[in-house]
């Protein structure tokens, strides 16, 4: 399999097995086993192309490898026919190893909701099995009866049936026993039913046939996730109410089947683990642990809930055995895991026991600054020696000197202890080190030291020694050199207090774009928009202030709001257009392919006029009562030649529908053939004309009420006068009822 989690090359590899014989199928069923090791519809291939040519002993050995990790009942009856078959011919024997192979299938997938076909089983077996004397049918019976009150409590998808069978059983016992029996279970099997009902909505969402794959996002998976956990929730609310211990097995045996699916998920093993701890249960916890790092070995955080676990119960060498497992053979171990291994063997073996492993820890080729700078503050916080904590920075600035990171966490080391001289001495010594496009965020703690310890002088000085140093970094040299009011608000600002208000923040950032930009050609529409600086107060500082070099900001002189205001020069080839329509319209309708000169060119000319009659907009909310009359006013030409409902109609109904397609209020095109409409709904037909007129700029109409009313007389008159200008400008219909 080129994928090794694909489904469908697992599907192919599986409908191959199957036509193959036995001895060749077998590499092909352990590669598949191998990557879906709970896929129990691929076991029960495995196991019944071993029954088919009766080879016992490995059908056996295959049931012990699958049978505990996969609760499907249709591979535990398949169990329970091979088990049926090999005891058939042994008699007495036989009848007693089938019947403990149904308990050993009952106990342990009895709870699912489609076990009922196993509880039917399971009765007929009983039922079927000899009784040589009085007693034995006595005892017979009695088994029966405790099967058929075990299976009617347990909300299966069967339970209504097997209800009427128990029923039938104890009347034919008898009728005088029954009665009292029946009333005693009525209210168990009643619980268990409208448990079953609400059950089945849970167990419906859940896919029966997904494949056990490395979570990948996918909404498939996420849907399954949630129907499991929803499932889960159900069942640890115990709603059929039933004593604890069954409830949690019960609970038990919904994780495992979750962890069928969801094989690779840690949550799943962490919740099944941790809810075995709440319920008291620490070894069963540790077992799902056990299993869960070997199902996932590449999993850090289960180890780690796994050692914390046994820590936390006192086993210390099992702890330390998980740790070992995370370390290796330490060529590989993470920097991670090299720290938490020396402060669990300082909790559980002392201070000597960490100085030993971190000196030879840090001999490891992939130990970072991080375990030095771990040992050194565990040293100086928890050992309160704060020499070694100094010998062991010491020791690693040796190695470290080019990471920014370490310089920053031993500055912050020397700042506890007060050590101003040899603050200044460590950043000096890194600064003279570090080039300048990393030495900016080394830069900015040592203006904030400056400002904390030193004078105003020396203050100063290493801000002016800060800008130079950032200037040879960025393409605005000269302008990171000169001073600014920022300089003042980032010298005399503490934790969220600004010495200025939050407007004087936003007009200072405003006015540091502008610097930045101010010998750029920037679009006028961004300059009236603020230009996509300054968030807010201490975001639109931060901008300008806490700049490191791998941040990546967006380029602001290109985010260009759209503004009514811009007017596009007239179309080649049409001298009489206005200049009024933006480019940027032509772009919204179409999707931003087409130049409006290619929409202009395919346009009516009864389109191109009414286009060309628009007023200039002033404004982002023109006048609509002014545009309107404009429209009303213009001469649209016209090419109506036939009778009144002829077939020029076609020619002049495009203007309507037109007009509202680059508008982009309408999802109609240029050349569609339009419905005469009746004449019962002309007023519809005009009220929808004057919602079209209005989109043109798309803007709303106005709310004003006297102004709607004085729009809707102008409509009137205008449709009274039967004008073909109207009429050719926004309805084709009374375009050609005109002409």
């Amino acid at each position: 399999m080129a994928d090794k989690y694909s489904v469908e090359a697992a599907e192919l590899l599986s409908n191959e097995a199957l036509r193959l014989p036995i001895s060749e199928a077998v590499p092909i069923y352990e590669q598949l086993l191998a990557t879906f090791p709970t896929a129990a519809k691929y076991w029960k291939q495995y196991v019944e192309a071993h029954m088919a040519v009766n080879n016992d002993d490995a059908t056996k050995h295959l049931f012990s490898r699958c049978l505990l990790n996969c609760l499907q009942v249709p591979l535990w009856r398949c169990y329970i026919r091979f088990i049926r078959k090999v005891n058939d011919k042994k008699g007495t024997e036989g009848q007693e190893e089938t019947r403990k192979a149904f308990d050993f299938m009952l106990s342990h997938v009895g709870a699912d909701i489609a076990s009922g076909p196993v509880w039917m089983e399971y009765i007929a077996f009983i039922k079927s099995s000899p009784a040589q004397t009085t007693q034995e049918e006595s005892q017979r019976m009695t088994a029966v009866r405790k099967a058929y009150q075990r299976a009617i409590i347990t909300p299966t998808h069967h339970v209504e049936q097997l209800w009427r069978d128990y029923e039938n059983f104890e009347n034919s016992v008898s009728r005088a026993l029954a009665k009292g029996l029946l009333s005693e279970y009525q209210p168990k099997y009643n619980s268990a039913r409208a448990v079953y009902r609400e059950r089945k909505k849970y167990v419906d969402e859940i896919d029966w046939n997904m494949l056990a794959v490395p979570p990948s996002g996918s909404y498939k998976e996420e849907l399954q996730w949630m129907a499991w956990k929803r499932f889960l929730a159900f069942e640890k609310e115990n709603p059929q109410r039933i004593d604890s211990a069954s409830s949690n097995k019960r609970i038990a045996f919904t994780y495992e089947q979750c962890l069928m699916y969801l094989y690779h998920y840690p949550d799943i093993w962490y919740d099944y683990a941790t809810w075995h701890a709440k319920s008291g249960s620490i070894d069963a916890a540790i077992k799902v642990f056990s299993r869960a790092v070997k199902a996932l070995p590449d999993s850090e955080m289960l180890r780690y809930a796994y050692a914390e676990l046994e820590e936390s119960r006192g086993a210390i060498q099992p702890a330390k055995k998980v740790y070992e497992s995370l370390l290796g053979d330490g060529v590989n171990a993470t920097s991670l895991s090299h720290i938490q291994f020396i402060r669990f063997l300082r909790r559980t073996e002392g201070v000597e026991a960490a100085r030993k492993y971190f000196l030879d820890a840090r001999k490891s080729p992939n130990c970072t600054y991080h375990v030095y700078v771990a040992y050194a503050m565990t040293s100086f916080c928890l050992d309160k020696d704060a020499k070694i904590a100094h010998n062991v920075f010491e020791a690693g600035l040796k190695r470290f000197m080019h990471e920014p990171g370490y310089i920053l966490e031993y500055a912050d080391f020397l700042s506890r202890l007060n050590d101003d001289r040899n603050i200044r001495a460590l950043f000096e010594r890194a600064l003279s080190s570090l080039p300048p496009e990393e030495s900016i965020e080394v830069w900015k703690r040592f203006t904030q030291f400056e400002q904390t310890y030193g004078d105003l002088a020396s203050m100063l000085k290493v801000e002016q020694r800060r800008k130079e140093a950032i200037s040879r970094t960025g393409e605005e040299g000269s302008s990171a050199l000169e001073s600014s009011l920022h300089d003042v608000v980032a010298r005399y600002s503490f934790m969220d207090l600004w010495p200025c208000s939050s407007k004087e923040l936003d007009h200072l950032a405003r006015q540091e774009w502008l610097l930045k930009n101010i010998n750029k050609k920037v679009d006028k529409s961004a300059l009236a928009n603020g230009g996509g600086f300054a968030d807010k107060v201490s975001s639109g500082l931060a901008t300008s202030l806490n700049t490191t070099a791998k941040v990546i900001y967006p380029d602001t002189s290109r985010m260009v709001v759209y503004d009514p205001r811009q007017k596009s020069g007239p179309a080649p080839g049409l001298p009489g257009m206005s200049s009024t329509l933006p480019a940027s319209t032509f772009s919204l309708a179409t999707g931003g392919t087409d130049t409006p000169n290619e929409i202009l060119k395919a346009a009516p000319p009864a389109l191109l006029a009414f286009i060309a009659s628009l007023p200039a907009v002033e404004g982002p909310l023109p006048d609509v009562d002014f545009v309107l009359s404009v429209c009303l006013q213009s001469k649209i030409p016209t090419s109506q030649t036939g009778k009144s409902g002829g077939t020029s109609i076609r020619v002049h109904a495009g203007p309507a529908s037109t007009t509202s397609d680059i508008s982009g209020s309408s999802k109609t095109h240029l050349n569609h053939k339009p419905m005469r409409d009746k004449p019962g709904k002309r007023k519809d037909r005009d009220r929808q004309d004057e919602d079209d007129t209005a989109t043109v700029q798309s803007n709303p109409l106005p709310r004003d009420a006297f102004k709607i009313r004085q729009l809707r007389k102008a409509r009137v008159t205008g449709s009274q006068t039967g004008s073909a200008s109207y009429g050719s400008a926004f309805s084709g219909e009374l375009s050609g009822s005109t002409g």
